[in-house]
């Protein structure tokens, strides 16, 4: 097994590990073992979009995903004017 030293850390962060390992009957050494092996295994989680995550916080809000979804609903129509440079979308719901 591999094994490395971790110098200059803070005497609060010492504490609160010794104070951590105490709560769940562990070594210091043990909890920041434990601590190290569970921030390598988050890492290995695929992320999720920024869309699933917005979706995600108005999920429980009402917020219907039909209604995202359907684009049927909208009629659109975009007019290009050719002697300016100004264009208009027209959506109907």
């Amino acid at each position: 097994m591999a094994q490395f030293v971790v110098r200059n850390i803070e005497n609060g962060v010492k504490d609160r590990l010794q104070r951590r390992a105490r709560r769940n009957g562990h070594s210091m050494e043990e909890e920041v073992r434990d601590i190290l092996r569970n921030a390598v295994l988050e890492e290995d989680v695929p992320g999720r979009g920024l869309g699933t995550e917005i979706a995600a916080i108005f999920a429980d809000n009402g917020m219907d995903s039909s209604l995202m979804n359907d684009r049927s609903r909208y009629e659109c129509s975009f007019d290009a004017d050719a002697s300016t440079t100004r264009s208009h979308r027209y959506c109907l719901a």
